[in-house]
C-alpha cells in the first residue's frame, strides 16, 4: 500500500478535512515544514501564531488556494490538491465558503445579492438565488438590510454578510481569515460567536486564522503555529 494510500485509509467518518505532510517554501523560506492536521465534522479550529509562522499559508493550503509542495489535503477521504485548477475552482466555490476580514463585499450590489452571488455563479437563477439568500437574513440578525448596500452597512452587519454569503452554499467547511481582526472588541465577540455557532448549526466545519486569543477561544480546538510547524495545540469543550 502506498503511503498515500495508508494516509487516506486512516481518515475516519467524522474527519471533513485533513492536511498530512504538508510542506511550502517561498524560496529559502520554509512557510509549512511538514504540517499534519485534522478537522471533524462540525468542528471549529482556530490557527495562531506570530507575523510570518506559516498559519495564512496553512489555511491557503487546507482551502484549496495554494498548492503544498509536499504533502496532500483530503476533503472527506479524497485529495484535492491534485486536481486541476478547473476541477479545484468549482469545488471551492460549491463545498467551501469564505470570510475574509474586511468582508470582500461587492460595493454595488445590495446585501441580498452578494449572499446571492456565489449561488448565482454556479447556474442558479437570480431570483431563486436571491430567494435562498433571504433565509439567511433574520437568523443572522440582518433583517430589514436586504438592499442596503455595503456602503450603508456597519462594520459588524458587513462581516455577518459575509458570513451568510459563506454559508449560502452549504459548504462542508468554512474558511475565516481574522474575520475579526477590523471590528472593536465587542462587535468582534458577537460575531465570532455568531460564525462559531452558525457554522456548526449548519453542519458546517470552520477553519479560522486569528492572532486574538479571546476570538480563538470561542473555537474548539486551537493550534499553535511557529516557524511552520505546530507548536502546541489545545482543545476545549463547547457547548
Amino acid at each position: 500500500m502506498s503511503a498515500g494510500a495508508e494516509r487516506t485509509s486512516q481518515i475516519t467518518m467524522s474527519t471533513v478535512l485533513a492536511g498530512y505532510g504538508l510542506t511550502k517554501k517561498y524560496g529559502p523560506t520554509s512557510a509549512l515544514a511538514g504540517v499534519d492536521v485534522e478537522v471533524a465534522e462540525r468542528q471549529s479550529l482556530a490557527i495562531m501564531g506570530p507575523s510570518g509562522s506559516g498559519k495564512s499559508t496553512l489555511l491557503h493550503t487546507l482551502a484549496g488556494i495554494i498548492r503544498p509542495d509536499g504533502g496532500q489535503v483530503l476533503l472527506r477521504g479524497e485529495r484535492i490538491d491534485v486536481l486541476g485548477e478547473n476541477r479545484l475552482s468549482a469545488l471551492r466555490r460549491k463545498r467551501f465558503g469564505f470570510v475574509f476580514q474586511f468582508g470582500q463585499l461587492l460595493p454595488e450590489l445590495p446585501a441580498e445579492e452578494n449572499v446571492a452571488l456565489p449561488l448565482m455563479l454556479e447556474g442558479i437563477p437570480r431570483r431563486k438565488a436571491v430567494a435562498r439568500a433571504r433565509r439567511w437574513f433574520a437568523p443572522l440578525g440582518l433583517a430589514g438590510l436586504e438592499q442596503r448596500r455595503p456602503g450603508q452597512l456597519s462594520g459588524g452587519q458587513a462581516q455577518r454578510v459575509a458570513i451568510a454569503r459563506a454559508l449560502a452554499v452549504e459548504p462542508d467547511v468554512v474558511f475565516a481569515d481574522e474575520p475579526t481582526g477590523a471590528l472593536d472588541q465587542a462587535t468582534g465577540t458577537e460575531v465570532i460567536r455568531l460564525l462559531t455557532s452558525v457554522t456548526r448549526e449548519q453542519g458546517a466545519s470552520l477553519v479560522m486564522v486569528t492572532h486574538d486569543a479571546d476570538v480563538a477561544a470561542h473555537c474548539d480546538r486551537v493550534l499553535h503555529v511557529r516557524d511552520g510547524r505546530i507548536s502546541s495545540h489545545s482543545q476545549y469543550t463547547v457547548a
